[in-house]
């Protein structure tokens, strides 16, 4: 099994040590051959989700990964990963990869000075933590969309199809169950 880890921005290296703390292989994707890889599943990580839609589109990465999308290759979008894959984008940002039926809500707990931990019910693994950081949430979401977690009324987890968002950085704690929920319900 080979992930590739979008690697432009944010926080891909700990996306790529938890991997490895699963067994798994991982490489970095920065350029459009990379794409050209056999891999079995992607991670678009947190960060900026503007500054890496900018560069998806000026690498010209943009319309390969969204077709490896829409083919199916599985892909976990966590943080800017989730605004990067949502068909809409709430406070007027052009929308990127558009292939979720999701509307996020950008920076919806405030600045960074908003950013909080807890410990919450994901559906299928019970309480995990969850690190939110400038982090967005799901305002709202169409047919086939399945919500995984909420945290204070808020969408905070969803999937569709091929698709698994998650609006806080699972990468950032020790817990490794989310990587191995993506592993075994996506990529298996």
């Amino acid at each position: 099994m080979l992930i590739g880890v979008l690697a432009l921005q944010g926080a891909f290296v700990e996306h790529e040590k938890m991997l490895a703390k699963s067994g798994v292989d991982s490489f970095e994707i920065r350029q459009l051959c990379d794409l050209d890889r056999n891999f079995d599943a992607l991670i678009l990580p947190g960060g900026e989700s503007t500054v890496q839609g900018k560069l998806l589109k000026e690498l010209d990465m943009m319309d390969k990964v969204r077709a490896l999308i829409e083919k199916g290759l599985p892909v976990w979008g966590t943080c800017a990963g989730l605004i990067l894959l949502a068909k809409s984008i709430d406070g007027g940002e052009k929308p990127h990869l558009a292939t979720m039926d999701i509307v996020a809500k950008r920076n919806a707990y405030g600045r960074q000075l908003g950013s909080f931990f807890c410990k919450d019910d994901f559906k299928g693994l019970g309480q995990v933590p969850m690190t939110f950081i400038r982090a967005p949430y799901i305002q709202s979401f169409g047919a086939g969309v399945e919500v995984l977690a909420e945290v204070e009324g808020k969408i905070v987890a969803a999937r569709q199809r091929n698709m698994l968002v998650t609006a806080f950085h699972p990468e950032l704690n020790d817990d490794a169950s989310l990587h191995a929920y993506f592993l075994r319900e996506f990529v298996k």
